[in-house]
């Protein structure tokens, strides 16, 4: 088959995926807006997430040949969601608390086993699989938690709570950024960036995704009366361009490691809820602490 056929026969399967990427998107957004609206949705949907993820990883590493352990896993990553929801309302660390917990717990769950043969690998893996996923996730409430008082914006007479109005930011910056990126690859793609764990990613695509994240990041300034200024607004994207294909890179790492091309199936066009988050588990700590270090 010459390159113009099998071009015009692969069109209308790439059309097929993106509009099925598309549905996914509008069925979903405004699930995730309501979500974010209240904090105790928030935490919700932040531990479906992380239990959700957490089991896609896990069934990775066991592809792998490993033996991570599932409800180990997930009670980690739900006391870290939790620890970060409650700490508010207490002077304890619940934070070092967790950390405590979890490797007392997790160790003394390997002991009770009868086959020990694995257990200080999956001991490792389930413990550091839980902080991936459950400790990088849970920055999301933390973005949720900045009561910093918003500007007369756009938005203004939607009465966004200014925690919801960071993380609508963290994400907007973070997946505009992907999806510049996969559009200026997909035209323009042409020097590759770590073939080995991404054949697909270029660093046009890279440059694409950087000026689609720097560009949100400065409209929704005024969209959303954001307290920053422009030049800040613009570190934070830049921060979006750089740590979000850093968190899809080492999505595809693990991946790479075991042979699996994607996390799961539960998102129509998307693959798996990992193969989702994988970005925002980078950008959600990076935009955190900048946005803290600014206003503070």
């Amino acid at each position: 088959m010459d390159g113009a056929n099998a071009a015009s026969a692969g069109s209308p399967s790439r059309a097929n995926t993106l509009a099925t990427r598309i549905a996914s998107v509008v069925v979903l957004l405004p699930l995730i807006i309501a979500a974010v609206w209240w904090p105790p949705t928030t935490a919700l949907l932040a531990g479906v997430a992380i239990a959700l993820a957490i089991g896609e990883l896990f069934a990775i590493f066991r592809h792998g040949g490993y033996a991570p352990r599932l409800v180990e896993g997930i009670a980690i990553g739900w006391l870290i969601c939790a620890a970060t929801f409650f700490q508010p309302l207490t002077p304890i660390d619940l934070a070092l608390v967790v950390v405590f917990v979890s490797v007392i717990g997790a160790l003394i769950a390997e002991i009770a086993r009868r086959d020990r043969q694995t257990s200080l690998l999956s001991w490792a893996l389930t413990f550091a699989g839980a902080y991936y996923v459950g400790g990088l996730l849970s920055s999301y409430l933390l973005l949720r938690q900045l009561e910093t008082p918003l500007q007369a914006g756009w938005l203004a007479f939607a009465h966004i709570p200014p925690g919801a109005a960071w993380v609508f930011f963290t994400l907007a910056i973070t997946w505009l950024q992907d999806t510049g990126a996969f559009f200026v690859g997909r035209a323009f793609g042409r020097t590759k960036m770590a073939p080995i764990l991404s054949p697909k990613k270029s660093w046009e695509g890279f440059w694409g995704g950087m000026a689609a994240a720097i560009i949100t990041a400065l409209f929704c300034v005024p969209l959303l009366g954001l307290p920053i200024t422009l030049l800040e607004a613009t570190l934070l994207g830049i921060a979006a361009g750089i740590f979000g294909p850093l968190g899809d890179l080492a999505e595809s790492l693990i991946k790479r490691q075991v042979g699996v091309k994607d996390s799961g199936f539960i998102i129509p066009g998307h693959g798996g809820i990992l193969d989702r988050i994988d970005s925002i588990l980078f950008t959600g700590p990076v935009v955190y602490y900048l946005v803290v270090l600014f206003i503070h």
